[in-house]
């Protein structure tokens, strides 16, 4: 059964401890500065340098391909013996984002809109990065159902930092 835990920078170090979670993904603007948290190793730790945004912007980094790519394939290659947490600064749009593409990856049978109906029930705050689940979209083959999906779930409810929150996949 494959864990996925999503929450906020601030309670990284919190949720891993509490999830005993083995692998992390931390998406950020800059990423160097993020130690890697206690009980991870560096090879089971994958950091993304990205923006927040959906579109260029002088000074930001917008989230590519390549970014997804590297999601895509340290999600297949993880044994899914123990938990992955997944978090960016607030916890709302690219580690929901991420997560929601790691269920995808995980689960490819299952429907986009089940899937994101899910994401919604468990973090009512989440708003995925549109660009993140567009570029999945497309490299996984979805078709647009991916972005039909997550826009069906709508912005979710205004937070300052999301509540970590739990995905739980077989």
């Amino acid at each position: 059964m494959a864990k996925l835990h999503v929450c906020s920078l601030s309670r990284l170090q919190e949720t891993v401890d509490r999830t005993g979670a083995k692998h992390v993904v931390t998406l950020l603007t800059e990423a160097a500065g993020v130690p890697i948290p206690d009980g991870i190793v560096s090879t089971q730790h994958l950091k993304l340098i990205a923006s927040d945004i959906i579109a260029p912007m002088e000074g930001h980094i917008l989230p590519g391909a390549e970014h997804v790519e590297q999601l895509i394939g340290f999600v297949k290659a993880w044994d899914r013996v123990d938990p992955m947490v997944i978090h960016c600064w607030a916890g709302i749009s690219r580690s929901t984002a991420s997560a929601y593409i790691a269920a995808s990856v995980l689960n490819p049978d299952l429907d986009e809109v089940h899937l994101a109906t899910r994401l919604r029930a468990a973090s009512p705050s989440a708003t995925p990065n549109p660009r993140l689940i567009a570029l999945a979209d497309s490299i996984l083959g979805r078709k647009g159902r991916m972005m039909a999906a997550i826009a069906d779930i709508g912005r979710g409810a205004d937070a300052f930092e999301g509540t970590p929150f739990e995905l739980v996949y077989d």
